[in-house]
């Protein structure tokens, strides 16, 4: 991948899309160094030089832009909701775009500081950033944003690869919109030997959804299935769901 300037980057935060209300995000992640060094024989070649393991990892998510409120998709509302809550939501960014099969980096986020407000006459901007509850992972869009789905169906197949015993598939949700009489959205993750899909299996299942809001699940190894994807079932009367989904292994 060739250097790159910031213009498409997309951003997901629970049920909210808050790309054309952002100006600027950050995800990092870092792991403690606890020091282990001990005494050595005055010959060996690392007397004197430190010994590190690696402690606790852990994740950070800074966003920034143009503060918008009303509904379940902008920043006030998401954030309220998880403030209040004190529950962790999904966040997924896709650096360059969120189609198919794009780069897209997720995890499960508590904020723990929201800030809002400016000086008379400024665009009204907000910040906030979230700590991780979990792993930061770099994985692919499995469902893309803008596509809406009335009907029960399945996504295009990501090839991930095998899981490990030591490994898991992550699975981020965002349900950005839902209309209709009663709508419904199940979603699930299914795997499978190669792209014919011949014979899906659900590995995990996300909670039914009927509002706006955002999931994320795990998938345990080992698994020899290196064809993944999702897979929908919508319910209700003329529903209509706008949602995207990413898939990581780490």
């Amino acid at each position: 991948m060739a250097k790159t300037v910031l213009l498409n980057t997309r951003i997901f935060a629970a049920g909210a899309d808050l790309t054309s209300r952002s100006n600027k995000v950050e995800m990092s992640c870092e792991i403690e160094d606890k020091d282990a060094t001990a005494f050595r024989a005055t010959d060996d070649p690392e007397a004197g030089w430190k010994e590190v393991l690696g402690g606790l990892a852990s994740t950070s998510i800074t966003g920034s832009g143009q503060w918008e409120a009303g509904d379940p998709g902008k920043v006030d509302d998401m954030a309220w909701t998880n403030l209040s809550g004190l529950t962790t939501h999904p966040w997924t960014v896709c650096p360059l775009s969120a189609a198919v099969g794009d780069l897209a980096y997720s995890s499960s986020g508590l904020i723990t500081s929201y800030k809002l407000g400016e000086a008379v006459g400024e665009v009204a901007p907000w910040e906030a950033q979230a700590k991780g509850s979990g792993m930061l992972v770099r994985g692919q869009v499995a469902h893309p944003p803008g596509t809406a789905r009335t009907a029960s169906g399945n996504g295009t197949g990501l090839n991930l690869g095998a899981l490990s015993a030591s490994q898991r598939l992550f699975a981020s949700l965002h349900v950005l919109s839902a209309t209709g009489t009663t709508p419904s959205l199940t979603v699930r993750v299914e795997s499978d030997a190669d792209d014919a899909w011949a014979s899906p299996t659900t590995q995990a299942t996300f909670t039914a959804a009927t509002a706006a809001g955002g999931q994320s699940t795990e998938v345990l190894g080992a698994i020899t299935d290196t064809w993944w994807r999702v897979a929908w079932t919508i319910t209700g009367t003329s529903p209509s769901f706008l949602f995207v989904a990413s898939l990581g292994i780490a």
